[in-house]
């Protein structure tokens, strides 16, 4: 199936990280079944079916058949028959081209590793102040003494009054 895939992205003049943006998942998930780490899950088979109706499901998934379903439109991402210009003509941008990677999809991160953290605003505090009021403890006095000895016997020593 990685060799199927690899070659629906030659046809369809796709990079892996173009494939990836275009099937709304990871960057990473489309390196790892090119370089054989992975297996293409059913969810991945199921993008690319949705995300490319003309493409022959059984030829997908077992390699059997061919590659575009018979008598459907296959309309490709990119139109071969238009010329891009190297540079952008007046009025355009460089990114209005890329009909690869719409802007619309630059703003959905579900299936993203980055994700944008936002730095927490440092909020001085005003400190609490509150008087701490020591009570003082009443003396204390000893009153008594008991040393035991070893021999079982002890003595008691008593303070004077």
């Amino acid at each position: 199936m990685r060799e199927r895939i690899r070659l629906i992205m030659e046809n369809e003049q796709l990079t892996p990280s173009a494939f990836a943006d275009m099937l709304d998942i990871g960057r990473a998930v489309i390196s790892h079944i090119l370089n054989g780490r992975n297996n293409p899950s059913l969810d991945v088979a199921t993008r690319i079916l949705s995300k490319l109706p003309y493409v022959n499901s059984d030829w997908l998934l077992t390699g059997n058949g061919e590659m575009y379903k018979p008598g459907t439109d296959r309309t490709p991402l990119i139109d071969s028959h238009q010329e891009t210009p190297a540079f952008p003509t007046e009025g355009m941008d460089l990114f209005s081209q890329a009909a690869i990677n719409p802007m619309e999809r630059a703003e959905k991160t579900e299936y993203r590793k980055e994700n944008i953290v936002n730095t927490p605003e440092n909020v001085v505090k005003e400190p609490i102040k509150q008087e701490i009021i020591y009570q003082k403890a009443p003396e204390k006095k000893i009153t008594k003494i008991i040393v035991y000895y070893s021999d079982n016997t002890f003595e008691t020593f008593e303070a004077n009054k």
